[in-house]
């Protein structure tokens, strides 16, 4: 089911969006300017993997900042539909974006693992990548769910997305944690850990991406809403008086706003001021339900009154 939504204000939708992609822009650029130096003091590979994954968050950032303002232009004369996809473009790439960080890693873990199962040395991480892999989990999870509760109240699929980009960073980091605490407790035939659990929570990472991109992929292809919501839609037509028989339905989403192109039958002797009336009706119940800014197009056709 679709959430009821409420009328907000572009500009002020867009200022939380702005004010929230902030906030987690600053800690991811103080979090990987912190890995990569306790990946490079601590020798630890497995770290200087994470900066990588939180280096991406930091991209993200931008995009979600640069395709929200895209998005939030009004309709002209070459977008009648408005910009609500760039919006639905920003969510693809930064699955597109955590799809590649998750292979990154696990291909970078995978190769250490060989590595190590060759005889080959790996080195031993210290103290301070630990600290930092710490701390990345504790700030990363409150940033996830300080983003993915504004997003949900936004309606912003990016926001959430980017949300999804910072748990996926702090399980990265988990992962981080736990090889880097057996290196370091267990000895070193145990350093395998290190990559080891990278690799493991590295699928994780590549399923959220997935989870991110199919939505996106069916918007892009025009899918029709579910079927509850269809059906919802044909309910709503039918509790009008004066309408019957609503037919021909087709629906699909424009970024946070949806569209809904329906036919309608009316009675073929009242006049066309009332037909307009009844549709304005059905129109103004559409728009409370599925939110103001919903593309609505409603077709009427004729019936004849003697065979009611």
């Amino acid at each position: 089911m679709l959430p009821k939504f409420s009328i907000m204000e572009e500009k002020k939708r867009n200022k939380e969006i702005y004010r929230v992609t902030l906030v987690g822009s600053v800690v991811n650029f103080i979090l990987l300017v912190f890995k990569f130096v306790a990946g490079i003091v601590g020798h630890s590979a497995a770290m200087m993997a994470d900066a990588i994954h939180s280096l991406s968050d930091f991209i993200t950032d931008i995009i979600v900042v640069v395709f929200v303002k895209v998005s939030s232009k009004p309709e002209d004369a070459d977008h009648h539909y408005g910009h609500g996809k760039y919006e639905t473009l920003a969510t693809a790439i930064i699955g597109l974006v955590l799809l590649v960080v998750g292979a990154g890693i696990f291909y970078n873990g995978a190769e250490m693992i060989y590595l190590f199962f060759k005889g080959g040395e790996l080195p031993e991480p210290s103290l301070l990548a630990l600290i930092a892999a710490l701390v990345s989990i504790v700030s990363k999870e409150l940033v996830y769910q300080y983003t993915v509760y504004k997003g949900k109240n936004l309606n912003s699929k990016s926001v959430v997305a980017n949300a999804w980009h910072h748990r996926s960073d702090a399980l990265s980091s988990i992962g981080v944690a736990l090889g880097i605490s057996g290196a370091l407790v267990l000895g070193d035939k145990w350093r395998v850990l290190d990559p080891l659990a990278a690799v493991i929570v590295s699928i994780f990472i590549v399923k959220v991406s997935i989870q991110l991109i199919k939505p996106c992929i069916d918007e892009l292809m025009e899918k029709s809403l579910s079927a509850d919501v269809e059906k919802e839609i044909v309910d709503i037509a039918l509790s009008c008086n004066g309408i019957k028989a609503p037919h021909h339905l087709r629906t699909r989403r424009i970024g946070n706003h949806i569209a809904i192109d329906i036919h309608v039958m009316m009675r073929g002797d009242i006049t066309l001021t009332e037909a307009h009336n009844i549709v304005s009706v059905l129109e103004g119940k559409y728009k409370e339900r599925f939110g103001n800014n919903s593309y609505i197009c409603i077709h009427f056709e004729p019936i004849d009154s003697q065979t009611e």
